[in-house]
């Protein structure tokens, strides 16, 4: 039998690649996180794991033009909540070098933006075709705190 995901509530969001828009939709995908049971901390990773992907568009895919627009997508399930990140911008050409830490194709980067969602993130991934854009998807289980507390009802 093949196993389907329940959505329980979906979110589509569009935006141009402003950089106040980096604020506006860590706060949105952290609103829309809100309806599951996770934790204060749990939200803080999930805007930073947004606001480093958007980041990205803005910097790296679209090189700082303000005229491209960014997509977002958020779907929960009982428990859990996924996120994808896309853009048509010039894509990356070596995923894997891309996600070493201290890589930046902008030399005023630290280059820990796939870092931080990796490590924030229960799941990522990265998918990119160079010259039509990429999308950054990542996940974050709610936590089973009673069980970590030996609360076990």
């Amino acid at each position: 039998m093949e196993y389907v995901k329940q959505f329980i509530n979906q979110m589509k969001l569009e935006f141009l690649s402003l950089p106040a828009n980096v604020a506006f939709a860590r706060v949105t995908v952290a609103a829309f996180a809100s309806q599951l049971d996770y934790t204060l901390a749990d939200l803080e990773e999930i805007k930073v794991a947004v606001s480093e992907a958007v980041g990205n568009s803005i910097i790296h895919g679209y090189e700082h033009a303000s005229d491209r627009f960014i997509r977002v997508y958020a779907s929960l399930t009982p428990d859990a909540m996924e996120v994808r990140i896309e853009d048509d911008g010039r894509g990356i050409d070596n995923i894997s070098r891309a996600l070493q830490p201290a890589f930046s194709t902008d030399a005023e980067r630290l280059g820990l933006g796939f870092v931080f969602m990796q490590s924030f993130m229960d799941s990522f991934r990265v998918d990119s075709v160079p010259g039509q854009g990429t999308s950054v998807t990542m996940s974050k289980r709610v936590g089973n705190r009673t069980a970590q507390f030996g609360l076990e009802q």
